[in-house]
């Protein structure tokens, strides 16, 4: 999956985005209901509305449990497992969504950083975000 240059990287920038992980969140669902407009299928009982205290809560969801998955890059699958089966049997929440998801992340990751989001750091997080969907949709084979 990743190197160790790599998952260096991503840990230096994820302690970046500790800080402001609320607000990336909810900007990174805010961007995928704008952009995929079909993802908002899932989540029929949120107020989907710009500055949503549903949305807000949700992106830190997200947000968190990419932090402990980047806390736990050796064992990806152990770790997300729990959101793997809520996505796959309960949620049945379509797998292309995780993709979806990981593009509105490196944008908003690529906005709040400027000019240390090097093509380093994209070509790092966007292995660590494939892996990631990779895992929460394996339960759908």
């Amino acid at each position: 999956m990743l190197g160790a240059e790599e998952a260096a990287l991503v840990r230096g920038v994820w302690q970046k985005v500790e800080s402001a992980k609320d607000e990336m969140g909810e900007e990174t669902l805010t961007r995928m209901f704008l952009v995929y407009p079909k993802t908002k299928t899932y989540f029929p009982h949120f107020d989907l509305h710009h500055g949503s205290e549903q949305i807000r809560n949700h992106g830190k969801k997200v947000v968190t449990a990419l932090g402990n998955a980047i806390q736990n890059l050796d064992n990806l699958r152990q770790t997300l497992a729990d959101l793997s089966n809520l996505h796959a049997y309960n949620l049945r929440v379509d797998p292309v969504n995780f993709k979806l998801l990981a593009q509105c992340f490196q944008v908003v990751l690529a906005v709040h950083l400027g000019q240390e989001y090097t093509p380093e750091v994209h070509v790092a997080f966007d292995k660590f975000l494939t892996a990631v969907a990779a895992v929460l949709a394996e339960k759908y084979r």
